[in-house]
């Protein structure tokens, strides 16, 4: 060893690379970065090239690798791409299980829920594929059996069936809590189960919950400035509806909106991973007031 190449401390080391004594310390324990020798007081010193050592030491901790990995690479005893490629699956693994760790939380921070809630949810964000894919075959089942040729959602979820990608982003677990809540509700069941029953072939009512062109139709009025029981929306009506039963067509549209048919269709979007369109909400409401409006009574003509 010439002058220009001085032996190094323990501190002197962690000077030059950033990385603590007590780091140092115990990865000389372990055998990873040996001193060269020691000085004539006991303590550790290092040669020059242990800086460049020191640093892949730390990138590979850094990466996660363990400390009898990272022994097998400084030994040539393991390619640093194999051990890597080994890596890669555990790296996904942990960023899986933190988009979860994530959605829970913003559930919870957004609600302010109970610890019992927050149990629950945390619950339904780590079912499993399987149990993800009962739990949406259950409401199905519940909500559709028995009802032939049932349109809107039975159809649409047996068509599409309900699942969750291996890698979810945040935003699909989150609609997928939302989902899985609204989906376990009795109350919700049965108003599901109901409008179904309504959208059935043969069923008193329109069976339309509710077509877009519909919904599109009423937001064209609305930006002309139709008022809901005004001549315009009376004309729009009869061109949406022909001879449908008006009360008929407003149960269907009460039904769909008590069973919370647009925030489902949101969330099964959003689940699947596509940008929910709009909730078309100021469009129910109006549409409501036009049949009501035509289902008012008129009023009495005053006697002659």
């Amino acid at each position: 060893m010439n002058d220009e190449e001085p032996l190094l401390t323990i501190g002197q080391l962690a000077d030059r690379t950033q990385v603590s004594v007590r780091s140092i310390r115990r990865w000389s324990d372990t055998g990873v970065i040996a001193p060269v020798r020691r000085s004539p007081g006991g303590y550790r010193l290092y040669g020059p090239n242990a800086v460049a050592r020191l640093g892949l030491v730390r990138t590979l901790r850094e990466l996660g690798l363990g400390l009898e990995e990272v022994r097998r690479v400084l030994r040539r005893e393991t390619a640093v791409a194999d051990v890597a490629a080994r890596h890669i699956a555990a790296v996904d693994a942990r960023i899986s299980a933190l988009r979860v760790n994530r959605a829970v939380l913003s559930v919870v921070a957004r609600r302010g829920t109970t610890p019992e809630e927050t149990a629950l949810v945390n619950e339904l964000a780590r079912l499993s594929a399987d149990e993800r894919r009962a739990a949406v075959e259950g409401y199905m089942r519940e909500v559709s059996d028995g009802l032939r040729g049932a349109s809107g959602l039975g159809d649409r979820l047996g068509r599409a069936p309900l699942t969750l990608p291996d890698d979810p982003s945040a935003e699909q677990v989150e609609a997928w809590l939302e989902l899985a809540e609204l989906i376990r509700d009795p109350d919700h069941r049965a108003r599901t189960r109901r409008l179904l029953e309504r959208c059935a072939p043969g069923s008193t009512g329109g069976a339309l919950w509710f077509t877009l062109h519909v919904v599109h139709a009423v937001a064209e009025a609305r930006e002309g400035g139709a008022e809901p029981g005004g001549p315009r929306a009376a004309d729009l009506l009869a061109r949406l509806f022909r001879d449908a039963d008006r009360a008929d067509v407003l149960a269907d549209l009460r039904a769909g909106l008590a069973a919370d048919a647009p925030r489902l269709r949101r969330l099964l979007s959003l689940v699947r991973g596509r940008r929910p369109g709009p909730d078309h909400g100021e469009e129910y409401a109006w549409l409501e007031r036009a049949l009501e409006a035509e289902l008012r009574p008129a009023p009495a003509r005053p006697a002659p």
